[in-house]
């Protein structure tokens, strides 16, 4: 008969639970601050500026510190962005984004006088951070458009990036602007301007070990995004370039073929007017 060992006291306690700042958080325990920031497109700042000034902000916190912002939190956030969006003050947006959390009722275009960038822009299916990269730039946000560039070109690799997310949310900026009367001249400059900084930020330079690639706009091209944007994946890919920027003259271009003697040549013409099929 084979001897088993005989428990001879008390059966041993249960592990005692972690406590509750230990725990992992539950799937419904709401956004962190720096997640509902980047869905809504503004910065963490100014999640914390309208909780103090005018009181929106979680109705609960996790642990007693932590912001934790549940769906209805969500909502009226998001609420209070389509108003200042549109043009609201934020103190009036604000109750009235309280305002309408506390009827429960749908959301209907605002009475205050709309600013020239009123409206949401066309931005169709796209990803995410596009969204909050266009609720930033309508703002003026300029941190926040910042931020969000930097963010995307990390996370997804710069192609990525100008394909996905600054690309859609500069050709939304056009459609608005050609399309509705609202001018968004200013939500325009401002996105251009940080989407060049960004790209130009992201570009390595490139030992010229081999003939580079020219990249210029023809002579009545002015917008030169999309090959700053081309310009920076092949850097990122070691091919070097030659970059000449905004309404390069055919003579100019010429002399600069003959005197690199480059591997490609690339020429852009954002649109049929601006087109030069002679070169």
């Amino acid at each position: 008969m084979d001897d088993k060992p005989v428990r001879t006291g008390p059966d041993p306690e249960p592990d005692p639970e972690p406590p509750p700042s230990e725990r992992p958080a539950s799937a419904d325990a709401g956004l962190t601050t720096g997640a509902l920031a980047r869905r809504l497109g503004v910065s963490p700042t100014t999640l914390r500026s309208w909780d103090r000034r005018y009181g929106i902000g979680p109705a609960a916190r996790a642990d007693g510190r932590h912001r934790r912002w549940a769906p209805d939190d969500v909502a009226v956030l998001e609420t209070m962005c389509r108003l200042t969006a549109s043009g609201v003050p934020p103190a009036e947006a604000a109750r009235e984004a309280r305002g309408r959390a506390r009827e429960n009722t749908p959301p209907v275009a605002p009475t205050a006088p709309r600013s020239r960038a009123a409206g949401p822009l066309p931005l169709g299916d796209v990803r995410q951070e596009c969204r909050g990269l266009a609720r930033a730039a309508v703002r003026l946000d300029a941190p926040a458009v910042a931020r969000q560039l930097d963010r995307a070109i990390t996370e997804f690799g710069l192609t990525v990036a100008w394909q996905d997310v600054m690309a859609p949310a500069l050709h939304a900026v056009g459609r608005k602007w050609a399309s509705s009367g609202d001018r968004y001249v200013e939500v325009e400059h401002l996105l251009s301007w940080h989407v060049s900084t960004a790209l130009r930020h992201h570009t390595a330079p490139v030992g010229a070990s081999v003939a580079p690639v020219l990249l210029a706009c023809v002579p009545d091209e002015q917008h030169t995004l999309p090959l700053e944007a081309l310009n920076a994946s092949l850097a990122r890919n070691a091919i070097p370039t030659r970059m000449f920027g905004a309404a390069v003259p055919a003579d100019a271009l010429g002399a600069a073929v003959r005197r690199l003697g480059p591997a490609a040549v690339v020429l852009w013409a954002q649109s049929r007017a601006t087109a030069a099929p002679q070169l």
